[in-house]
């Protein structure tokens, strides 16, 4: 069966020596929003030092502590990777409880949203490479992250990234496959086989969303953007096309592909649509073995680390060091507004043309 939620307990054990983190840090802005919590800056008066403080909502939580949070707490205790964020301890504060994490400046939403400079080829595949260490680790340590997107990969102005916001994360059985929730992942970067109902699943579903990260961030746009779970699945058969049988036979047993399949045929235009934004040498080869529809043949994250586009195909990936040098933190909570605003703007502009479009229609008529 797919996973329950289970009845809350008490704080786990790395809670005992909390100490106050109102006495400890100065907290500062609001920099982001986790999926079980707000995240805060905060300062220690005493060195300067920075750190993000994640409060754990407890609204709601009659009887002790949050499962899903005890659950984040131990994966992240037992993570230590340059590429994964370090939670240094717990804190509380008037009845609230707050996970204590390096600060990290920035999140990749924030820095690609930015208009001071721009990436090489080179700071992308950086971004890329970086990643994928990180996720090839959470993967051989038997964990699924399960919420891969922009806003949860934080980088520093060094241009060192580490993934982030482990509140849907869980271990698996890398041996046999077991059922969990397919009501993971954000939308925009959820696989086709969670969003056509399929609850037996491993690190597949998290390279899929690396995949979509690293055409993101060539293409400057998520290559799936729909805003329903059918208008998602429906996004990802416009690009690439209907699923082949042959390469998938077991597509037509999942719950909802009957219900959700294209009515007609529809070619795969994924390279043609992307060959501009995906030129780099293997760049390409890769987004396709990441995005493959089956999940079985879908190339794992070890194996993406290995393909030619990062051992040998130039240019080599090259840290952003020139973020050091500029002014800010850049994080997905002030870019959002922006955000939302222009999408608002293109909803209208698709409404006007296609009321022009109907009005010349009934003109004709």
């Amino acid at each position: 069966m797919p996973e329950e939620r289970q009845p809350s307990r008490a704080v786990p054990p790395v809670h005992r020596r909390a100490r106050d983190v109102a006495i400890s840090y100065q907290i500062g802005i609001a920099v982001g929003e986790g999926t079980f919590g707000k995240v805060y800056k905060a300062t220690d008066p005493g060195t300067g030092v920075s750190v993000a403080l994640k409060r754990i909502r407890m609204e709601g939580e009659k009887d002790g502590f949050p499962v899903t949070a005890m659950r984040e707490i131990k994966i992240l205790q037992a993570l230590r990777h340059p590429n994964v964020v370090r939670l240094y301890e717990m804190m509380v504060s008037k009845g609230s409880v707050y996970m204590v994490f390096e600060y990290m400046e920035h999140d990749l939403l924030g820095v690609l949203s930015q208009s001071l400079f721009s990436f090489t080829d080179a700071n992308l595949k950086s971004f890329s490479k970086q990643m994928l260490e990180g996720l090839a680790y959470l993967h051989h340590r038997g964990i699924l992250h399960r919420d891969l997107k922009g806003s949860n990969i934080l980088v520093t102005k060094r241009g060192e990234l580490k993934l982030a916001d482990f509140g849907l994360a869980r271990f698996y059985n890398k041996h046999r496959r077991l059922d969990y929730t397919n009501r993971v992942i954000t939308l925009w970067y959820r696989p086709p086989e969670l969003l056509l109902g399929a609850t037996e699943y491993q690190g597949e579903v998290d390279v899929w969303s690396a995949g979509c990260i690293i055409v993101e961030l060539f293409n400057r746009a998520a290559p799936f953007r729909g805003e329903t779970e059918i208008d998602e699945i429906q996004s990802i058969f416009k690009l690439k096309g209907t699923p082949n049988l042959d390469d998938w036979p077991e597509v037509t047993e999942l719950p909802w592909y009957e219900m959700l399949r294209p009515k007609q045929h529809q070619p795969d235009r994924f390279e043609e649509t992307m060959k501009d934004t995906l030129q780099m040498p293997g760049l390409m080869d890769l987004s396709l073995k990441m995005l493959t529809y089956n999940p079985r043949k879908r190339i794992t994250a070890a194996e993406a680390l290995n393909h030619p586009f990062f051992r040998s195909l130039s240019p080599a990936p090259e840290r952003p060091t020139q973020m050091e040098n500029v002014e800010g933190d850049w994080h997905e909570l002030e870019t959002k507004p922006l955000r939302d605003m222009a999408r608002q703007e293109e909803k209208k502009r698709r409404a006007a043309v296609a009321a022009a479009a109907e009005e010349a229609g009934n003109v004709s008529a």
